[in-house]
């Protein structure tokens, strides 16, 4: 059993998932910074500074504050939207990536056996 685990645990995948946990908090801090600091007071600019935050309803003793929701609804989206367009642009160099690995070498005889393949399709086609 504890083999196994061993063998789980350093296979790569551990470490692979660790790494990505890592880098996926720094990068929501990323992400989140600008959400509050340049896209958020960019937003408030031009609706005319509406502030959601301040937006609440009081009944009874009790206060809803419906406006700090409806922020983290649009944070949320504006998230979204961010890593949507972060990934978009990642995958684009990754599948530049694949194919560039794709190409395969022919040995020698096989490109002679495709140039007799093609001679014979030739003369067949006269």
């Amino acid at each position: 059993m504890w083999n196994e685990f061993k063998e789980f645990a350093f296979k790569g995948n551990v470490f692979d998932l660790a790494v990505a946990v890592v880098i996926g908090a720094a990068f929501g801090k990323i992400v989140s910074s600008l959400v509050e600091n340049i896209i958020t007071p960019f937003i408030g600019m031009i609706s005319g500074g509406i502030d959601f935050s301040g937006m609440h309803k009081k009944v009874g003793d009790a206060d809803f504050t419906y406006g700090i929701f409806l922020q983290s609804i649009i944070d949320f989206f504006i998230v979204a939207g961010v890593i949507f367009l972060v990934i978009r642009f990642l995958s684009k160099f990754k599948k530049k990536e694949d194919v560039v690995e794709e190409v395969e070498e022919i040995d020698a005889q096989e490109a002679l056996l495709m140039e007799i393949r093609d001679l014979l399709k030739e003369q067949n086609n006269k």
